[in-house]
């Protein structure tokens, strides 16, 4: 892992009708580095992904990607275009085609059901197709209709479909909300394979997939860090079991 800095916020604010979402907020993600955020729901894990991807802009503070680059001055498509790759929730895939067409989509750089896959891709999309499906677990599964994909399989096609546009940095929005067992041990490891070749930001709820991807924690309330380092230090950290592990 580089010492640099892929991404850092400084002292950012933003405010929702007089209610502080981010409040002084500031964090550092070292290039190379995966890191999990957690903290209660209103905590503001969703308006920092928010703020780092450009959907909102802070009342106040500094956001800075890769070298230098002021995220405040940039729009959303502009911010993708740096290599800054969002996975949401709720996997959004084209459930009509194929696995494969899907990653193709997004590896031509266009994510919209209108684009044209008739013509057939080059040697170099091929492996570059290839390699996603085998990193995302579906190498067997590229001509399945993707809406026939469980719901596990659909997050690691999304996140496919991310890696296809090349980010420099994933942020990824629970990713194992509504996993079995199985697939949930999965995804950390998938997580962690990602991780060798691109900084990754994870905000998650569930303890026991935190603790399996065994990175750094950050931990939020009220719009604020209250607490960073392993997950074991955070869990015996008295302020993050009163707001948050006590619940």
């Amino acid at each position: 892992m580089s010492g640099e800095a892929i991404l850092r916020l400084d002292g950012v604010c933003v405010s929702f009708d007089g209610f502080k979402a981010l409040n002084d907020l500031s964090l550092a993600l070292a290039a190379g580095e995966m890191r999990a955020v957690i903290g209660p729901n209103g905590a503001g894990k969703t308006t920092m992904m928010d703020v780092i991807t450009g959907k909102t802009k802070p009342d106040a503070g500094r956001v800075v990607f890769a070298d230098d680059t002021d995220l405040m001055r940039l729009d959303e498509p502009a911010i993708a275009r740096l290599g800054i790759g969002r996975k949401f929730q709720r996997p959004t895939v084209f459930e009509p085609l194929s696995v494969r067409d899907n990653v193709l989509l997004a590896l031509n750089g266009d994510r919209s059901p209108g684009f044209t896959l008739r013509a057939r891709e080059t040697a170099d999309e091929c492996r570059r197709l290839e390699e996603i499906l085998a990193t995302i677990r579906l190498a067997a599964d590229g001509q399945r209709r993707a809406g026939d994909l469980s719901h596990g399989q659909k997050q690691w096609l999304e996140i496919g479909m991310l890696l296809a546009q090349e980010p420099k940095l994933l942020l990824v929005d629970e990713p194992v909300a509504g996993m079995t067992d199985a697939e949930t041990a999965a995804t950390a490891e998938l997580l962690r394979e990602i991780n060798r070749s691109r900084s990754v930001m994870v905000v998650e709820h569930d303890m026991a997939f935190v603790r399996a991807l065994g990175v750094k924690v950050t931990v939020l309330h009220e719009g604020s860090v209250i607490a960073e380092g392993s997950i074991d230090r955070v869990q015996d950290d008295p302020r993050v079991v009163e707001v948050y592990l006590g619940r």
